[in-house]
């Protein structure tokens, strides 16, 4: 199930690039669906630095573990409506009538150990605030240098800070957060910059330079 293929696709490189009408180089994943490319476009790798927009992002991201990313960000509204907007504050109030109730909603992926993890994952964040607040603690884990990768296959799935940061979260009660996971948090929030050299978002974040 797609949103509508977009058919300005012009050119796909040996890097797995792909050139479109507008002359912008993105990778595959983000030139075939709509949906995909804004997100691509005007949100993937830009920088989060506060705290409800990083809950979000890691709630999204332990939801899609075993799915693919194009369905979690499908079910994005109905998760934002389901999840309180992903304010921690009134996550982490849920009750047992609140599973009950997110177990009965279609329009996310009702899996009772996600939806458990998210709750449980509120609480660990209000509960960091005493350290600085869940985006500092995530951002401290922001390495060096960022990877270069010039194919899709040179991007890698974890990394050194990706495994420590989430052995950091399970040690602050926090669920769902492998290192793999972690990593595509760190890529979606800007923490590294994995888009291929020669996309036109590679060093667009302000956080990293292109080369």
């Amino acid at each position: 199930m797609t949103t509508g293929a977009t058919t300005d696709i012009r050119e796909a490189s040996d890097a797995g690039l792909v050139v479109g009408e507008d002359g912008l180089a993105r990778p595959v994943w983000a030139s075939k669906d709509l949906m995909l490319r804004e997100y691509y476009d005007g949100e993937w790798g830009l920088p989060v630095r506060d705290e409800r927009g990083l809950f979000e992002r890691l709630s999204l991201e332990a939801f899609q573990s075993g799915l693919s990313w194009a369905i979690i960000l499908r079910k994005r509204p109905a998760f934002r409506a389901a999840f309180a907007d992903f304010d921690p504050d009134a996550v982490a109030a849920f009750d047992d009538r609140d599973v009950e109730r997110l177990l009965g909603d279609a329009g996310i992926v009702r899996n009772r150990a996600k939806i458990l993890a998210t709750i449980g994952n509120a609480r660990a964040t209000i509960a960091l605030r005493d350290q600085g607040g869940l985006a500092e603690f995530i951002w401290s884990f922001q390495p060096e240098v960022t990877p270069q990768p010039r194919t899709l296959d040179e991007i890698p799935s974890r990394s050194p800070e990706s495994v420590a940061a989430a052995q950091a979260l399970r040690s602050q009660g926090f669920s769902f957060v492998g290192p793999t996971t972690v990593f595509a948090l760190m890529e979606a929030v800007g923490i590294v910059d994995t888009h291929l050299i020669g996309s036109h978002r590679r060093g667009t974040s302000g956080v990293w330079s292109a080369g």
